[in-house]
């Protein structure tokens, strides 16, 4: 594990210094040591979190014949496997890393040698005769990968974190108001573009070749989630198909030559991988890593399912006044802002885990996967109330808004009648469309489109939409953002076994009836585990680590209405009017705004972190 960097333009001056500033800006990713390769054409470098083949495993790795050469950010599971096929058709291998193992298949295989890998990767080969360069991103996102484009659209440079490109000289940290204005309603940024003018995302399951003599390059996609959805499988055959894939994947994901944990937040998405983690230690406690609130009841959960695991439990409990003061740090780790207020424990519980494991286990990925988000269940309840006529429905939400009444029916009876299309845009819409018409000042950008996913999935059931539309924006942009930045702030490596490649294949093939039953989501994969982990757990909702937000957002919070309201951009770009009538609204218990203030927050520390403070 490690955050990769590298300038692949032959035009830019002094890569070699350069490159040493990209790299000292993610020092955080791999504290135990760097490397680096400079030439005419290319500046690459790493930094190195060493957890497979300690002594080793340096980069850059080269080819056998010193032609090529590799850094990579990430890990293999079955690299162990795919050396031993090459060592049988002839390779030789210099060190017992993953690294050279993919390597040596990119030169047998080329791009097809993605489609092989089990894991999580980022990962640049360069070929020093060529001068082309090729980069790789895995098929989740679950690793990271920023361009850097000139005003030529032509490529400059590519990193695991964006402010690495503060070593590039002719950088600059300028607003993107087309992902600001999407952020608005989806709580991260949807795009491909991102905060930053010229910087982009090289999409998950996709690679990048690049000729670094012209700065020209192009992007294609490896792989993608399709519903293969098989009707004729057999449910006791299939949940056993579970518990053994999932089995086999948190066993390959335990690989490492160092000490291995897991988060715990008493859901039974951790639960599940905490009890496969011990079951497989036999000789051990693992240890697992929680977070919970001082000003709250937290952690019950959490301590029941350590209890009857007996793992080596650790709890932490953190004040509102640490949570905000941690947020300018937090924020400074994300590179883009995301509004998710759990990301916070994230980092503290990641904080915590460090000092006793080098690596942790997450439960990342299962809703996705297995349709675990109770809005899946909407159009269930839906076909059962469509039969109401809508006139009667749009008089019972106008009383209801004439009355200011609020409650968690309203807005579903306002979508009753409306396409799925026309309104989900994922789990998370903060500022619908009508309330951007009123906040938001600046040049009008395109809301991002989901109309090519939407149409992916055409013939699918309503409830299978929403999974896939979440898989493809919500997963990355938000889940996985979160769990890689705040994770690796603090030198920790985050695995996520439920978006295993084996996993994923199995999943794609699940009817909806495995699904969703009887109001329960998840079900077969919670059937899979009936006899695993403790009932209570196994029939809980879905827990992450909540964050208590809209308590903590009170009057006395002055100094974050006036980061908010005093903010250079939100001023020219917002209507702070109606932002303050918002947060009056919020700590006058008039209305429950406490997601769209801390977006808002976040926006605005966002801009004090990366714009003003890189201008002033």
């Amino acid at each position: 594990m490690c955050g990769i960097a590298g300038i692949v333009n032959k035009n830019v001056v002094s890569k070699d210094e350069s490159i040493q500033k990209m790299v000292s800006c993610i020092t955080h990713r791999g504290p135990d040591e760097d490397g680096f390769f400079v030439d005419e054409f290319v500046g690459l470098g790493m930094r190195r979190l060493s957890i497979i083949d300690l002594s080793s495993g340096k980069q850059p790795i080269y080819s056998a014949d010193g032609k090529k050469l590799i850094f990579f950010n990430g890990e293999i599971y079955n690299y162990k496997e795919l050396r031993e096929e090459l060592v049988a058709t002839g390779s030789f291998f210099q060190t017992h890393s993953d690294t050279e193992v993919i390597l040596t298949m990119y030169e047998k295989m080329g791009e097809k040698a993605l489609l092989k890998l089990r894991g999580m990767f980022a990962f640049v080969i360069y070929n020093k005769e060529t001068h082309e360069a090729f980069v790789a991103r895995d098929y989740f996102g679950i690793k990271p990968v920023y361009y850097l484009l000139d005003s030529n659209k032509k490529i400059l440079a590519f990193g695991s974190e964006i402010k690495s490109f503060s070593g590039i000289p002719s950088f600059k940290s300028e607003v993107n108001d087309n992902a600001v204005f999407n952020y608005l309603s989806f709580q991260y940024n949807p795009l491909d573009e991102t905060f930053f003018k010229n910087v982009y995302k090289l999409a998950p399951g996709s690679y990048m070749k690049i000729n670094t003599e012209t700065g020209e390059y192009k992007t294609e996609k490896y792989w993608s989630f399709e519903f293969r959805k098989d009707n004729t499988l057999n449910e006791e055959e299939t949940k056993t198909k579970i518990l053994e894939t999932m089995q086999d994947s948190v066993s390959h994901h335990m690989i490492a030559d160092v000490p291995v944990g897991s988060f715990l937040s008493g859901g039974i998405d951790s639960s599940i991988i905490a009890t496969l983690m011990q079951k497989i230690r036999v000789d051990s406690k693992i240890k697992t890593f929680t977070v919970g609130w001082n000003d709250l009841t937290e952690g019950i959960e959490a301590k029941e399912t350590s209890n009857f695991l007996n793992t080596d439990h650790t709890e932490i409990t953190v004040s509102s006044d640490e949570y905000f003061k941690a947020l300018p740090k937090a924020v400074y780790h994300f590179d883009e802002p995301v509004a998710d207020p759990s990301a916070i424990g994230l980092y503290f519980v990641a904080k915590e885990a460090r000092k006793h494991v080098k690596v942790v286990l997450s439960g990342e990925g299962s809703d996705e996967l297995f349709g675990g988000y109770n809005i899946y269940l909407a159009p269930f309840a839906r076909k059962k109330l469509v039969w109401i006529p809508q006139s009667l429905v749009n008089s019972v939400v106008k009383i209801f808004d004439s009355l200011n009444l609020k409650f968690w029916g309203t807005n579903y009876l306002r979508r009753l009648n409306m396409k799925l299309e026309d309104w989900y845009i994922g789990n998370a819409t903060i500022f619908k469309d009508g309330e951007i018409n009123k906040i938001w000042k600046g040049p009008s950008p395109e809301k991002f489109s989901l109309k090519n996913l939407y149409s992916n999935v055409s013939n699918e059931s309503d409830s299978v939409k929403m999974q896939y539309i979440d898989l493809n924006t919500w997963l990355v942009g938000d889940i996985l953002a979160k769990a890689d930045k705040m994770t690796m702030a603090n030198s920790l490596e985050l695995r996520v076994p439920f978006l295993d490649i084996e996993v994923a294949k199995l999943a794609e093939t699940l009817p909806d009836k495995f699904k969703w039953r009887n109001g329960v989501t998840k079900y077969l994969l919670r059937e899979a585990f009936s006899k695993v982990i403790p009932e209570t757990t196994r029939n809980r909702k879905k827990l992450g680590f909540p964050t208590p937000i809209r308590n903590w957002l009170t009057k006395d919070r002055v100094d974050l209405w006036k980061t908010i309201l005093e903010n250079e951009y939100i001023k020219e770009r917002m209507d702070t009017v109606y932002i303050k009538q918002i947060i009056d609204d919020h700590t006058s218990k008039k209305a429950d705004n406490a997601r769209k203030i801390y977006l808002l927050l976040m926006l605005a520390l966002w801009y004090d972190v990366f714009i003003k403070k890189n201008h002033s």
